[in-house]
């Protein structure tokens, strides 16, 4: 499969953040986060979904979680500084972001939001998030994803 320039990975290449590409195969349709894991057999724990949000006064933000965890809206909200915050429209995401479900990247969205990033993610030495297209994720360093996003780091997830 020839790899292809996204968006992302050519914003990164401009500020000379190293990452490596990763793909899988895949129809029209997104994946879920843990089958990407498994499919490029990668440890769910280090693959992180980009999710974007609303608060109730209309400001977007943009949340980045491990693939098998779920936000906690609460918790989003107070990381956010919102009162509430509720998940955008799947439709309204390349209207918002200039990508599409399952190819969303917290990198080269069409406007910079504020950032969110699971805690988890100061322990691990790697992260792969999203490509800025269905079928390609980017493995980069927290430290370089936070740095580049301008991300914050927060506790967004339900505990079980």
């Amino acid at each position: 499969m020839a790899e292809p320039k996204t968006n992302a990975m050519r914003l990164l290449d401009r500020k000379k953040i190293e990452y490596r590409v990763h793909s899988y195969p895949h129809g029209e349709e997104a994946v879920d986060g843990l089958t990407v894991a498994r499919i490029t057999g990668q440890d769910p724990a280090r693959v992180f979904k980009t999710l974007v949000a609303r608060s109730v006064d209309g400001r977007i933000f943009v949340f980045v979680i491990p693939v098998a965890a779920e936000m906690d809206l609460r918790k989003a909200a107070k990381a956010a500084g919102a009162k509430s915050v509720a998940l955008v429209h799947v439709a309204e995401l390349p209207g918002l972001t200039g990508y599409v479900r399952g190819g969303c990247s917290p990198v080269g969205m069409k406007k910079q939001y504020p950032v969110f990033f699971h805690s988890s993610m100061e322990e691990l030495d790697s992260v792969l998030v999203s490509a800025g297209k269905i079928g390609w994720q980017i493995e980069l360093s927290p430290a370089d994803l936070l740095a580049y996003t301008g991300g914050k780091i927060a506790d967004l997830i339900s505990e079980d």
